[in-house]
């Protein structure tokens, strides 16, 4: 096995982060002016044009597709597409921002999914940790005051949508490899979507074709350089980083929509990022 060049798995996590939350952006502005399911289904097209063709270059199609889990696989791909559809309508909804500092919360909800579905063992910090998350979410969302939104549950769903999908693939990955879950994921999402989105299609302005191009030509690049960045460094090591997503989706809200940073959004997404650094930092340490 080749040695782990984490240095260059920073970097590149957070060049990873950075263009995922470009790419937010162009999603929330073409989710503003046409149909979510349409842009989504798009989005897919070229996703699962990507997955085919990383399955022709390790070991074929039918390699691809053999699965010990192809029901298990088959629900990773539509739970990912529906999960696409509510986040990107919490763009438009809520905003990038706030949609992210609510977001952030999914690695904690993956280790509250584990120990019921995955029968892990999940010890009163991780618990705690699990906690410190939710109440950082509730400073975000602000129940029971004037400012609540009853609109700040979507990207709660998402999130929790998210952390399923997270939860499933760490059950099949013990058997199927990253390549087929990679394959199942693209092109059952396309079937979904396109299923969902054929019936929302509406004609595209000149300009935003050109905008909808570059969505999924980053979407592409951004999972191609986050399989690059698991390949050269730890993925333990380089989990931290994907936390900038927030930030950098901060500034492309503040910069590109004019979005407002309150107060209890920065206090709230640094109790859950915290939260869940220590929950990366406590599973590091019991695998040691």
């Amino acid at each position: 096995m080749a040695r782990a060049d984490n240095r260059l798995g920073f970097l590149l996590m957070t060049l990873t982060s950075l263009l995922f939350a470009l790419q937010d952006g162009l999603s929330r502005y073409l989710a503003a002016e046409y149909n979510v399911f349409m842009i989504v289904m798009i989005r897919f097209w070229f996703f699962a044009a990507f997955a085919l063709w990383l399955a022709r270059r390790n070991g074929g199609l039918q390699m691809a597709i053999r699965s010990r889990h192809p029901w298990l696989q088959i629900g990773r791909g539509v739970i990912i597409a529906l999960e696409i559809c509510v986040t990107v309508a919490a763009f438009t909804i809520l905003g990038l921002t706030e949609t992210h500092a609510i977001f952030v919360c999914y690695p904690l909800i993956i280790i509250a999914l584990s120990g019921p579905l995955l029968k892990e063992t999940i010890g009163w910090r991780r618990w705690a940790a699990v906690l410190v998350g939710f109440i950082g979410v509730l400073i975000i969302i602000q129940p029971g005051t004037g400012v609540f939104s009853p609109w700040a549950i979507v990207p709660v769903i998402g999130a929790s949508m998210f952390a399923l999908y997270g939860v499933m693939t760490r059950f099949v990955s013990a058997e199927d490899s990253a390549t087929t879950s990679f394959f199942y994921t693209g092109c059952v999402g396309a079937v979904v979507m396109t299923i969902i989105g054929a019936f929302n299609w509406q004609p595209l302005a000149s300009q935003d074709l050109s905008w909808l191009l570059l969505l999924c030509l980053m979407g592409i690049l951004g999972h191609w350089m986050l399989i690059k960045t698991y390949e050269v460094a730890e993925a333990s090591a380089v989990q931290p980083f994907a936390y900038l997503q927030m930030p950098f989706a901060a500034m492309v809200g503040f910069f590109a929509f004019h979005e407002e940073v309150r107060v209890n959004v920065i206090a709230g997404a640094a109790l859950i990022i915290c939260a869940g650094l220590f929950a990366l930092w406590r599973e590091r340490q019991q695998a040691v």
